[in-house]
């Protein structure tokens, strides 16, 4: 069950409602889940299609996403599924926020996933307008948060989670920890409506530095967790000091968060990368 000390909530990074089952075994709990297009494809009803060599339709896709996501819904009916929508680099806002719209409309506890770029922040400023609530994936900086912050001002706390995706940094050497503790930093002087959930953990120590620094959810694949649950459900103490293996470090930024979001820098190359990686592998489960 749940330790008495741990605040932050623990989701399944996913997108097999039997790992979602298993995962709940283990640890007794499960606050949540996300899904992507990516963990979609490697569902196994998928990957069986895929292997005797049939695609699906555009419409049985989406009616296929929606199957696995209320099943996951019906398992964590208290907690939030994250459900992404189509976005390669030419999807505009008018798209994804249609997009959103439906796949807010297939489960009551969603939360939908759009891409921290330019299209995807003018499409959360108008989804939180409308009543959704919203996940904004694929962030990479401590700019990008503030103007998730700024372009989603009005969203009640619940509403709206960042995720910065930690171990894509770490994988160009850079510190991706560090990017959680600065938009934690900084979030500090805002006023709470955006929650950070760190996202592209890979390893036990990224899990354990996120409870230690207070990111308010992890997402963790299913053996990641699995392995914590079998450990007994450790949560780190005042001793417990991260390992940065070399990794440069992420300096913090005094960036305040009253500006308007169109002024902040928000690009960057890993953004592009992970709508073109997302959006690769939806079109290879399309006919």
């Amino acid at each position: 069950m749940r330790p008495k000390d741990l605040k932050t909530r623990i989701f399944l990074d996913g997108g097999d409602p039997g790992e979602t089952k298993e995962i709940i075994r283990i640890l007794g709990f499960l606050d949540g889940q996300t899904t992507n297009p990516t963990l979609i494809s490697k569902n196994p009803e998928a990957r069986l299609r895929l292997e005797r060599g049939e695609k699906f339709a555009r419409e049985e896709i989406l009616d296929f996403y929606n199957q696995v996501v209320k099943e996951i819904s019906s398992l964590i009916p208290r907690g939030s599924v994250s459900v992404e929508v189509y976005a390669d680099l030419s999807t505009k806002a008018e798209e994804m926020l249609k997009q959103g719209m439906e796949m807010f409309s297939w489960i009551p506890n969603a939360h939908i996933k759009f891409p921290s770029s330019k299209e995807g922040l003018k499409t959360a400023e108008q989804a939180v307008k409308a009543g959704l609530r919203i996940n904004m994936t694929l962030c990479f900086t401590q700019e990008q948060a503030a103007a998730v912050h700024a372009a989603t001002r009005g969203a009640k706390k619940g509403g709206v989670f960042v995720s910065p995706f930690i171990g894509r940094l770490d994988d160009k050497g850079e510190n991706g920890m560090d990017l959680i503790a600065n938009i934690l930093r900084m979030y500090r002087d805002g006023d709470g409506h955006v929650e950070v959930l760190t996202a592209s953990v890979r390893n036990s120590d990224h899990l354990q530095y996120a409870i230690k620094l207070g990111s308010d959810i992890i997402t963790a694949p299913f053996q990641i967790l699995k392995e914590w649950g079998e450990k007994g459900l450790p949560v780190p103490g005042n001793d417990y000091r991260y390992d940065q293996h070399g990794l440069s470090l992420i300096p913090y930024k005094e960036l305040g968060l009253a500006k308007n979001w169109q002024e902040y820098d928000i690009s960057h190359e890993l953004t592009v990368r992970g709508m073109e990686r997302f959006s690769a592998d939806w079109n290879a489960l399309i006919k």
